[in-house]
Parts: structure tokens; C-alpha cells; sequence
């Protein structure tokens, strides 16, 4: 039995070999990830549901969204109103709400085919629904308030460099992965426009590729913020802080 078939076994089957669980086997050998088939993924302290199959969380996420938590959102004075853009499955912001009970956060997914996955995992995990909204569109298109922070998981591989998994490229949604513009397209409309929807001392926070990096930090220069990159657990440059200038 290979491990990912222990762990499916163990988390969906509790220990029982069901007819089921031998056709859940033959998913896992097509290559679909364990996450669909299981159904759900751990997320901090929430569990994530995956019914649409949305981009499956990725551990790397969940560690900047838990150094934001607990580095910014914990020492923020007041309720906290934040924008989880490019939500998929809404992880980012439930994560948050479920670690911050004072705050709001608004959802925006452009495939409205995920927003009953939202929902779910509002409810799952015990979040009172009137703390949350969920907007459809292209990136603000929907978007008329304004944020404490916007945290942001965009589109952001660039396909020619051929990183990624074919587990990956034949399961997960590519419309959640790749973007044009060496996986820069979106990033550069999401610096663009952040400002619109920020208090005055508003905070954007974006995952991007290591390679992005130099080409954020000129565009946050040219639209009024001081970035500062930051690592992942495994070291890599995986995240940017972007904050309003001193005026």
C-alpha cells in the first residue's frame, strides 16, 4: 500500500477497507491528487473543502497567511476588514476569520463555480455567514469598499519554465495557476489598482514566484509602496509585503 493510500484510508475510511475505498485506490493511480479524492485539507487550524476542485492549498500559502495572522492582523487595534482576492476555495480568508473573530473578510473568486465551496467552508467551520461576502468578477471589478489588507494567492506560474507537476497540469484548474506575461499578468493589475480599495494605511500581501520579485518591488515604487519580500518555509521568495508610502 503506498502512503498516500494509508493516509486515504486512515482520514476517509477511518481504518475500513469499503468497496469505496479500492475505487478511491484506482483514483489516486490516474494521478488525481490525494486532496480531491480525500475531499478535503488541512488549512491552519480549518479544514478546507474541495467539492468544485478548486487549487488545492498548498503548504506554502499556509505558512505566509500564519506569519500575516500573527505578525499583523493579532496586534491590529481594530476590527479587522480584509480581501481575500483570487479566493478559490476561500482558504485564505477563513483561515483568517476563524483566527481573528473581530474581523470581516470579502471573497473574490472570477469562477463563481467555487463560491458554493466558499460557502461550505464558512459554515464547516463554524463562521457566522454575516462576516463574510463573496463577489464574482475580474479581480476589483466588484469590489467598491475598502481594506485593512488585501491577501492574494493569484494565477502566478509561468507555464514555459515547465515546473509544473503533470498531476497537476491534468487535475488542478489552470485558470488558478498560470498567468501570462512570464505569470506576472495578474500581479501587475492586482499593484495597479490595489490602491483604490486600501484605508490609508491599507496592506497588500501577494504570493508570486522567486523570480517575480525584482519586477514587484519596481512596480509597488511606481504606485506608491515600499515592498518587502519575504521567504517561505522552505527558504524560497515566495511572498511581498506591500505597504503605502509615508506621505
Amino acid at each position: 500500500m503506498t502512503r498516500d493510500e494509508e493516509w486515504l484510508l486512515s482520514e476517509k475510511y477511518h481504518g475500513e477497507r469499503t468497496e469505496d475505498f479500492f475505487t478511491d485506490c484506482e483514483r489516486l493511480k490516474t494521478g488525481e491528487p490525494l486532496a480531491y479524492v480525500i475531499g478535503h485539507v488541512p488549512f491552519l487550524d480549518t479544514t478546507i473543502w474541495l467539492p468544485t476542485k478548486p487549487l488545492i492549498p498548498r503548504t506554502e500559502t499556509e505558512y505566509w497567511v500564519n506569519e500575516i495572522i500573527e505578525t499583523k492582523l493579532r496586534v491590529h487595534e481594530n476590527p479587522v476588514k480584509v480581501l481575500d482576492l483570487c479566493a478559490g476555495s476561500g482558504c485564505i480568508g477563513v483561515a483568517v476569520l476563524q483566527a481573528i473573530p473581530k474581523s470581516t473578510v470579502d471573497f473574490v473568486e472570477r469562477d463563481t463555480s467555487h463560491h458554493p465551496t466558499i460557502i461550505l467552508n464558512i459554515r464547516e467551520n463554524g463562521i457566522v455567514p454575516t462576516r463574510a461576502r463573496i463577489f464574482g468578477g475580474d479581480l476589483f471589478e466588484h469590489v467598491t469598499d475598502t481594506y485593512d489588507y488585501i491577501l492574494t494567492n493569484p494565477p502566478y506560474i509561468d507555464q514555459s519554465l515547465g515546473r509544473t507537476e503533470p498531476s497537476v497540469l491534468e487535475h488542478e484548474p489552470h485558470n488558478a495557476l498560470f498567468a501570462d506575461n512570464g505569470g506576472m499578468a495578474l500581479i501587475e493589475k492586482i499593484i495597479e489598482h490595489a490602491s483604490l480599495h486600501l484605508t490609508p494605511e491599507g496592506v497588500l500581501v501577494i504570493e508570486h514566484e522567486p523570480e517575480h520579485v525584482d519586477a514587484i518591488c519596481i512596480l509597488g515604487e511606481k504606485h506608491g509602496y515600499v515592498s518587502e519580500a519575504h521567504v517561505d518555509q522552505y527558504g524560497i521568495l515566495r511572498y511581498t509585503i506591500l505597504s503605502r508610502k509615508p506621505s
